[in-house]
C-alpha cells in the first residue's frame, strides 16, 4: 500500500476495546498512520471528535505525538516495571494533564441534538483523552487483567477481552480467528490424504 492512502474505513480498525489500544493497532500489519489525513480519519473514527469536524490545521507534528504517544503505551502495555517503563510511564502521566476537547450539544438542521465541539480540535488535547484512556486502563485492575495480545499468526494487536468467559483468543474472529480456522482445516486435511 502506498503512503498516504489508508483512508479506507476497514483499513483503520476499531475494535481493541479501547481508543488507546485502537491507537497500538495502526502499526500492524504496517505504520497506518503516514499521513495527516489518515491521521485525522483515524481520529474522527476512533470517536475523539465527532464527524464532520475540521482537522485540515493538523500539521505532521500531530503524527510525530500521535506516534510517540503510541510507542509509549505499547512500551506500558506489553512491559515490565524497568527504565524504559518508567520513561513512559512519567510520558504518559504528563499527556494526560492535558484537558481533553471539550465537547457541546448544538442543534442540526433538523432540530436533533448533534456533538460538536466548543472549538477547534487540538493536538494536545486529542492526545490527552488517549493518554487518559490509558491511565484508565492501567491502573483499573479488572479492566488490566482482560488485555490480551492476539493469538494469530504474527500479530501483535493487543485488545481488551470482554467476552463472557474471558475466552476470546483473536484481536478479530473475522480477520484472525477466519485464518487460524482456514489454516486448521487445511492441516485436518492434509492429515487424512496422507
Amino acid at each position: 500500500m502506498a503512503l498516504g492512502t489508508a483512508t479506507v474505513a476497514y483499513e483503520l480498525r476499531f475494535d481493541a476495546g479501547r481508543i488507546c489500544l485502537d491507537l497500538l493497532a495502526t502499526t500492524h500489519p504496517e505504520e497506518r498512520l503516514d499521513s495527516t489525513e489518515v491521521l485525522g480519519a483515524w481520529i474522527v473514527g476512533s470517536g475523539l471528535v465527532p464527524e464532520g469536524t475540521d482537522l485540515t490545521h493538523a500539521d505532521p507534528s500531530w503524527l510525530v505525538g500521535f506516534r510517540e504517544l503510541r510507542g509509549r503505551i505499547g512500551q506500558l502495555v506489553r512491559g515490565a516495571p524497568g527504565p524504559g517503563y518508567d520513561l513512559a510511564l512519567a510520558h504518559v502521566n504528563e499527556v494526560a494533564r492535558a484537558a481533553p476537547p471539550a465537547p457541546r450539544a448544538v442543534p442540526d438542521e433538523n432540530g436533533t441534538l448533534v456533538r460538536e465541539l466548543d472549538g477547534p480540535a487540538e493536538c494536545a488535547a486529542l492526545l490527552g483523552a488517549i493518554a487518559r484512556d490509558a491511565v484508565g486502563l492501567l491502573t483499573d485492575p479488572v479492566a488490566r487483567a482482560g488485555i490480551r495480545e492476539c493469538e494469530g499468526d504474527n500479530c501483535p494487536i493487543v485488545y481488551l477481552d470482554t467476552s463472557r468467559g474471558r475466552r476470546r483468543r483473536w484481536c478479530s474472529s473475522e480477520v484472525c480467528g477466519n485464518r487460524e480456522r482456514v489454516a486448521r482445516h487445511r492441516r485436518r486435511a492434509a492429515l487424512s490424504r496422507a
